[in-house]
């Protein structure tokens, strides 16, 4: 089983080198993408001094379409599964051989939840209602519990590679994609995970953008609720 670790990156030179060095003690035989989201630090820099493979955005096009460029890269080099985890060290590498076993066990979308156990580093308690809501909401239009639709510390099947290929949302995409996964009558399950404060970095959920943050995401999750399904079954 092939497998891509998708990074995700805008000027996160600080947090990357701690990263790259996580991924190589884990001793797994991972592919490593990042993609650059025409960061203006140094990120590329730093990807190239560890020999890992970089994609340069040269504009940018914010979390989710950095996050789609990896699935297509999965798409077209046949990857059977990809694996998310974001360039600000707040995902410990050391879960991911767990989140791929859940795939293997049929599953096509595995979750890292911080809130299954709630251990390890679980956010401002304003984002923690924020999560909370989501969760409700996504339980009210789904029947589907997760805990944590925020993560996006996940593991992806080949269909949901081919699915998030094909279509992603541009902002705050974790909650809407969850949305589409189980839309599309596909296996959804979490399982729990440790995360870490951010390591360097800026978050770019600001409590500025609270407000907005939650009402597009509510708006786009109904429409996901509601949308044409993308995955034919036979595939």
């Amino acid at each position: 089983m092939r497998t891509l670790i998708i990074i995700p990156a805008y000027n996160e030179e600080d947090s990357l080198p701690d990263l790259f060095r996580a991924l190589n003690e884990t001793g797994q035989d991972y592919d490593i993408l990042v993609v650059n989201d025409c960061s203006k630090d140094n990120t590329e820099k730093v990807c190239r001094e560890h020999g890992v493979r970089v994609v340069s955005l040269p504009v940018n096009l914010g979390i989710g379409g950095a996050v789609q460029t990896g699935y297509k890269y999965a798409l077209r080099h046949g990857y059977d599964i990809a694996i998310q985890v974001d360039g600000d060290g707040q995902h410990d590498p050391k879960f991911i051989k767990y989140l791929i076993q859940r795939i293997n066990e049929g599953n096509d979308l595995c979750i890292g939840s911080r809130f299954i156990e709630n251990e390890g580093f679980q956010s401002s308690n304003i984002r923690r209602i924020g999560i909370k809501y989501f969760s409700w909401l996504i339980k009210l239009l789904t029947g589907t519990l997760i805990t944590d639709p925020t993560s996006g510390f996940r593991a992806c099947s080949r269909k949901v590679i081919k699915l998030f290929a094909a279509s992603y949302p541009k902002d705050y995409p974790e909650p809407e994609t969850v949305v589409t996964v189980l839309r599309n009558k596909l296996k959804v399950t979490e399982m729990p995970v440790i995360m870490k404060p951010r390591q360097g970095g800026v978050s770019s959920i600001s409590n500025l953008n609270g407000i907005y943050y939650m009402i597009k995401v509510t708006l786009a999750i109904i429409i996901s609720s509601i949308s044409k399904k993308v995955v034919k079954e036979d595939e």
